[in-house]
């Protein structure tokens, strides 16, 4: 169970996996869930980002290649496709089991390349589906044993919307109002017309050699690649070392966070524990 003083995404700090700045998404105390279509939700976002974090684009600080930008279209459509199938309106009954209900499972996830992904764009974009998966995993709807709301959905998948808007505005260069319209599509042609050279500087155009030896084997991402139960995950994980909160609370003294180097004149304060991350909300 992670005892961070964060809710932010996790760093996955095991092996070579660790050092090369491998993460998963934050389930705080929530380790599973009674509802299929959340189960269902984190596990097929999770594989898809797994496989979008590990092509070569992540290296290179050049932007992105049509291949990972056809990745990120693929998959915004088949998330809103299910959010939109599944997702049940407010006055709407709900499907309610009389005599069968789930056991419930524990959540897993798929760890991916993130704190020190060289790519901007794919850094970002993580870090967003990150946090969908997150919210996802938090969210009080897990108690529900059959449906999830149109309420959920616009929660979880506001972020994946946010990528795809951020990827039509600064790789396809679409304007910000037709990008967000209700609706927006990239189509077939704008795939086939990506040219970020006209929209990007010459210097954002070249990269040097990154490092080859984080570049893993197929056989090497097995074991991460078929999803770790968050209740196998080391005890001890927590947030990036560089984090905010680590910062503030090993340096300050000023009553809004706890221990940390004493400053001249002021009086000692006791040490502060960790802190516990506050309980999930809707």
């Amino acid at each position: 169970m992670p005892l961070t003083n964060t809710d932010a995404v996790l760093w996955y700090r095991v092996g070579v996996f660790g050092d090369a700045g491998y993460a998963v998404p934050n389930w705080s105390n929530d380790v599973g869930s009674l509802n299929p279509q959340i189960l269902d939700w984190v596990d097929l976002v999770g594989r898809n980002l797994f496989h979008l974090m590990h092509h070569e684009d992540v290296d290179l600080r050049i932007p992105p290649s049509i291949n990972t930008c056809k990745r990120v279209h693929k998959l915004y459509l088949r998330a809103a496709n299910i959010l939109a199938g599944r997702a049940v309106a407010p006055g709407e009954d709900n499907m309610e089991a009389l005599h069968s209900r789930p056991a419930g499972e524990v959540f897993r996830v798929y760890p991916v390349p993130y704190f020190k992904v060289r790519n901007p764009f794919m850094r970002r974009w993580a870090g967003m589906v990150l946090v969908s998966l997150a919210e996802a995993m938090q969210h009080t709807e897990n108690r529900k044993e059959m449906e999830i709301s149109t309420a959920f959905a616009g929660q979880v998948g506001q972020y994946l919307r946010r990528t795809y808007v951020n990827m039509a505005i600064e790789l396809f260069g679409k304007g910000r109002e037709e990008a967000t319209a209700e609706g927006f599509l990239l189509s077939d042609a704008d795939l086939a017309a990506y040219d970020p050279s006209r929209f990007f500087t010459s210097t954002e155009m070249v990269d040097t050699v990154p490092r080859l030896d984080r570049v893993f084997t197929e056989d090497r991402l097995e074991l991460l690649a078929e999803g770790i139960p968050v209740t196998e995950l080391p005890a001890d994980i927590g947030p990036w070392p560089t984090n905010l909160s680590s910062f503030y609370s090993a340096t300050r003294r000023d009553g809004v966070v706890g221990a940390g180097a004493s400053g001249e004149g002021r009086p000692a304060a006791a040490p502060a524990g960790p802190i516990i991350p506050p309980a999930p909300g809707p």
